[in-house]
């Protein structure tokens, strides 16, 4: 059916019905005036009329109801067969319309079920009250077509329909898969890029403040240190703002030019932050156990962070001016390990630490990778942090 046709078809229903309801009663009008087997002895009209139209009535409920419009019309026509109708379609034009509903509607197998027990009673209906001469071939395949043939359309067009349907639910939900992956990658990726501006942010301020601080106090005493923490400070501060441009030059679209291209940070430089701490006035001391591996760039990145964000805890809250830092590599892990055991308790400093956003950002770093984390107070009254990470991920 064109689909001009088909939208008319949907949006007129009482039209369609009208239409159908006419051409039903003009078969079964032919039927009662011509459909009989001897023209010379013509059976009367008006019983297959008033039968014929009884069934065509029925099919207002076709929809509603189809299974009792199948048993009404399928009544109708074997009745109007036991009074010696011929079993033409024209006859049999309501219960075939009545079929065709049904397979369209119902189940199949309620479908084929109605359809065979039609076919069952009006076959021997039809071949008790045919005369001998008639055609055995046209008694019998002639209705027996006529009724399955309803049943065989109905449920092909009901398949179809069944089918497009799968296919337009499918279709809508790989639409709605694809919204929610995309916002949960934008999720993700702003949960990256804040994590990354947290500890950029966090470590070269707090270096900053350490060395400005530094300086302020050694400014009469010790000029030259000063201004050594003070070109340090410059460095620090550059550092800062070019990491910090790395960073947000993430948010910019892929075709802008001018995004900086910034290699990012990696163990390699661990010396470097060491050294820019011990300016503040940290010892950090670093050991490397077993042999040194590779590292896929992921986890290079988040050893570097963690190891970053852990030192600027220990900087900022801590009542130590040590801490160690044990990197431990097995054939697949890379243990992680910072602690400051040395000195007095620092209670405070493990309670400044759970208060901030610095435990979320390196648990989420490692758990991202595929590793583990933990953090907590270690019983010379430190605190320690430990990350085990898969060499590549």
């Amino acid at each position: 059916m064109p689909s001009a046709a088909r939208r008319f078809a949907l949006t007129h229903p009482h039209v369609m019905d009208a239409v159908l309801m006419t051409c039903v009663l003009a078969c079964v009008v032919s039927a009662s005036f011509f459909g009989t087997w001897d023209v010379r002895e013509p059976i009367a009209w008006w019983p297959g009329l008033i039968l014929g139209i009884v069934a065509t009535a029925a099919l207002l409920w076709r929809r509603t109801h189809p299974r009792p419009v199948v048993v009404v019309t399928g009544v109708c026509a074997i009745a109007a067969v036991g009074l010696g109708y011929l079993t033409t379609m024209l006859l049999l034009a309501p219960v075939m319309v009545a079929l065709f509903w049904l397979a369209l509607l119902d189940e199949r197998r309620t479908a084929h079920l109605f359809g065979l027990s039609a076919v069952a009673l009006m076959v021997p209906t039809a071949i008790l009250q045919a005369p001998r001469y008639a055609s055995f071939i046209i008694v019998t395949l002639n209705p027996a077509l006529a009724l399955l043939l309803p049943v065989a359309w109905g449920s092909a067009l009901r398949l179809r329909r069944a089918f497009t349907d799968s296919l337009r639910a499918r279709a809508e939900y790989a639409e709605h898969t694809r919204e929610e992956e995309a916002l949960r990658r934008v999720a993700e990726e702003r949960v990256r890029i804040a994590r990354e501006l947290h500890d950029v942010v966090a470590h070269h301020l707090t270096l900053a403040n350490a060395q400005a601080t530094t300086a302020a106090h050694l400014i009469r005493n010790d000029p030259e240190q000063a201004a050594q923490l003070l070109t340090g400070l410059s460095s620090t501060t550059t550092t800062a703002l070019r990491e910090l441009k790395a960073t947000v030059g993430l948010l910019r679209r892929p075709d802008d030019s001018d995004s900086p291209l910034q290699p990012t940070p990696k163990l390699e430089q661990l010396p470097a932050m060491v050294a820019a701490l011990a300016a503040t006035g940290l010892d950090v001391t670093v050991t490397t156990e077993g042999e040194t591996r590779p590292l896929s760039p992921a986890v290079d990145l988040t050893a570097f962070r963690i190891i970053q964000e852990a030192l600027t805890n220990v900087s900022k809250h801590a009542g130590t001016p040590t801490a160690q830092v044990t990197l431990t590599y097995t054939d697949d892990v890379l243990k992680i390990e910072i602690s400051n055991k040395q000195g007095h308790p620092v209670t405070s400093a493990s309670t400044a630490v759970n208060s901030g956003f610095g435990l979320i950002s390196m648990r989420e770093r490692a758990l991202s990778t595929g590793g583990q984390f933990t953090a907590g107070p270690s019983p010379d009254g430190g605190y320690t942090v430990i990350a085990e990470l898969p060499l590549h991920f």
